[in-house]
């Protein structure tokens, strides 16, 4: 086996695996959508929220408030 056919075929499974998760991840998403949890993005360092409803939010809705 040679360079090019070993990095092909690292290629080739590097691709099966990212697709295996984000269809996981996809999945995951639309439960918590179904459960009225809450997905949670990290941008630039930054946590947004996404609410069952679609809207985005930096306001934590799962944090307990007085």
């Amino acid at each position: 086996m040679n360079n090019q056919s070993l990095n092909i075929e690292t290629y080739r499974k590097h691709y099966e695996i990212q697709k295996i998760g984000n269809r996981a991840v996809r999945e995951v998403q639309e439960e918590n959508r179904k459960k009225g949890i809450p997905n949670v993005y990290s941008r630039n360092g930054k946590l947004y929220y996404e609410l069952p409803d679609g809207e985005l939010t930096r306001d934590d809705p799962m944090a307990v408030r007085n």
